[in-house]
């Protein structure tokens, strides 16, 4: 491939990762609005949530940013780069040659968003790597109104859900946005659910190499995620918290974001009190009403193979899937 573009960075060995940081997200958001994408990963908030499962480290160069995950057991992952798509290529390029010439390994991405994957097909970027499609991973899309509103006979199982609760609650219930100020509050409900989430029965879910795995692991390196979000004052003004109150106690809460590439919220966070009938669907409701009501698209993230989990992502109907790959560059000699 044709180096088009010479940069300072042009050589891979200039390349230095750093750990992501809540000081981080606010700069380099910028990077995540350069090309299209749709998937969950566009926008860094995401990135920070699973810092502490997948250890993410990043490069800023230049006009671009780079990630990297690096696994328990020593293995690394690259991503696709955050860039304008005229330098994609380029950029894809350098990664490639710092994980042969400087951590001599093949570069291995294991979500790699398929708008992306489409433009480097085309650019002829991927002749060298098998383009493997991982089903249990795409991302369930849905229309941003249709979710608001519930409207029409397919859901009205989701209705009815939300009318036991209202007649079950009426008078009791608010919804309200969460602020750094409500940290305990928060902390108190999260660790609680996590409490009785060790307890039931998760099953098994597919990792990003379709490999078996355990959830409660993800689910430790998520809440450890969580922690270190409300924890700091500084990220309330990179997400939307909200949730949903009964009897004045906090029973529900999410978090999102907004897409930095398009009109999409990216729903990272959902947690209830599942004993309660109908909650889980009204904090789904009530969280875009208030913070989102004008996204057109809303991105709920993958299934990651658990098969209870994509049943109730199938449940709200989804319009599209944002598709992910694994690309797994061939014929590497080191």
């Amino acid at each position: 491939m044709t180096e088009i573009y010479p940069t300072k960075w042009a050589d891979p060995s200039d390349m230095q990762y750093k750990e992501l940081t809540i000081g981080d997200l606010t700069h380099i958001s910028y990077y995540y609005s350069l090309r299209p994408n749709k998937s969950c990963d566009s926008s860094p908030m995401v990135s920070y949530l699973y810092k502490y499962y997948y250890n993410v480290k990043y490069f800023e160069a230049e006009d671009a940013l780079i990630m990297s995950y690096h696994g328990s057991d020593g293995s690394v992952y690259g991503f696709i780069p955050f860039c304008d798509e005229s330098r994609l290529d380029y950029y894809f390029k350098l990664q490639e040659n710092y994980f042969n010439r400087i951590l001599g390994i093949p570069l291995v991405i294991n979500s790699a968003d398929e708008e992306g994957v489409l433009y480097l097909q085309a650019s002829g970027a991927l002749e060298n790597y098998d383009v493997i499609a991982a089903e249990d991973l795409r991302d369930y899309i849905y229309d941003g109104d249709a979710l608001r509103t519930l409207a029409g006979r397919k859901y009205s199982k989701k209705r009815n859900h939300i009318n036991k609760f209202l007649n079950t609650y009426r008078g009791r219930w608010y919804y309200r946005s969460l602020t750094y100020s409500d940290l305990g509050e928060t902390l108190a409900f999260l660790n609680d659910w996590m409490r009785l989430k060790r307890m039931s029965d998760q099953g098994i879910g597919v990792n990003e190499d379709g490999v078996d795995f355990d959830p409660a692991e993800e689910l430790d390196g998520e809440y450890r995620g969580i922690c270190s979000l409300i924890n700091s004052e500084e990220a309330y003004g990179c997400m939307k918290i909200g949730g949903i109150f009964i009897d004045d106690r906090l029973s529900a809460f999410s978090i999102g974001v907004d897409s930095e590439s398009c009109s999409m919220a990216i729903i990272d966070v959902e947690k209830a009190y599942s004993d309660i009938d109908g909650l889980y669907q009204m904090i789904n409701r009530e969280f875009l009403l208030h913070e989102f009501p004008e996204a057109e698209l809303v991105n709920r993230e993958d299934d990651v193979g658990i098969e209870g989990l994509r049943k109730s992502k199938l449940s709200y109907f989804p319009c599209t899937f944002e598709h992910k790959y694994i690309l797994k560059q061939k014929d590497f000699k080191a």
